[in-house]
């Protein structure tokens, strides 16, 4: 199913530049928080994730190849996968880990779509 890459592009963008923004909250503003739960290398993770899926949603988008499956997929997986790493690394909710690897099925779902249909 095709996507306006034009769409897929911006969703790309949105998803990298919030991604920094984590980023360098964790790295500055959260940091003392994130220590003192001992969370850190869990937000690092949703980080690494999150930026990892807008940069190949980017590239995809660029050489006109994003579909709206693997663009719904990557979004949603990041959303969730990264989402609950996000709210478990700075609360006592870690019941969302229960959560996180739904987000983890889609990403890979989206990949597998991928390896599949070669779009």
């Amino acid at each position: 199913m095709p996507i306006s890459q034009t769409l897929a592009m911006r969703i790309a963008a949105a998803l990298g530049f919030t991604g920094v923004i984590f980023g360098a909250l964790g790295a500055h503003s959260l940091k003392p928080a994130l220590a003192s739960f001992g969370t850190a290398s869990t937000w690092e993770t949703g980080v690494l994730y999150q930026l990892v899926h807008a940069v190949a949603l980017l590239a995809l988008a660029a050489a006109g190849r994003a579909t709206a499956l693997v663009t719904a997929l990557w979004t949603a997986g990041v959303v969730i996968f990264s989402g609950t790493l996000y709210v478990i690394s700075l609360s006592e909710f870690k019941i969302l880990g229960a959560v996180t690897p739904v987000g983890g099925l889609l990403v890979l779902t989206g990949w597998l779509a991928l390896l599949i249909r070669g779009r």
